[in-house]
């Protein structure tokens, strides 16, 4: 991935080919690492967005291996983050196949089984509200 993947005017970033909204924490993390490669690397030419000490004077990317080690040992792994936020983006646009398909690049059964599991979400906590209003006597 290179800098110009990265649109933050637009709110956008591009992952394998693919434009992709920019989440407000992945915006978020996107800004507080340019800000610490700018302080750290100030002249460096590389066009990628992670770089290390060592590539800040090529024009290569990071290697797999310090990804990797940058995300050993941390609760929210990659994977986790992944699925997550697919959740989340299904959980904020009504739990659409077709949106979460696009957004994400994913195959449509896989989209589909993240709108099923945002459905169920959705009503599990339209129930426990309802339930809540229910015993307060709130008729809202």
């Amino acid at each position: 991935m290179q800098l110009d993947d990265v649109d933050l005017g637009n709110r956008r970033i591009t992952v394998g080919g693919h434009v992709r909204p920019l989440d407000d924490l992945t915006r978020s993390a996107v800004l507080a690492w340019l800000d610490h490669r700018r302080s750290r690397w100030p002249n460096t030419a590389n066009p990628h967005l992670l770089i290390t000490q060592k590539t800040a004077v090529e024009l290569g990317p990071a290697g797999k291996l310090w990804t990797t080690r940058a995300t050993r040992n941390l609760t929210a792994t990659l994977e986790r983050l992944r699925v997550d936020r697919q959740l989340e983006e299904a959980l904020t646009h009504g739990a659409a196949p077709l949106h979460l398909a696009l957004v994400f690049g994913i195959d449509e059964k896989t989209a589909i089984r993240y709108a099923d599991s945002a459905r169920r979400l959705l009503e599990s906590s339209s129930e426990s509200l309802n339930d809540v209003k229910a015993s307060t006597g709130d008729q809202s």
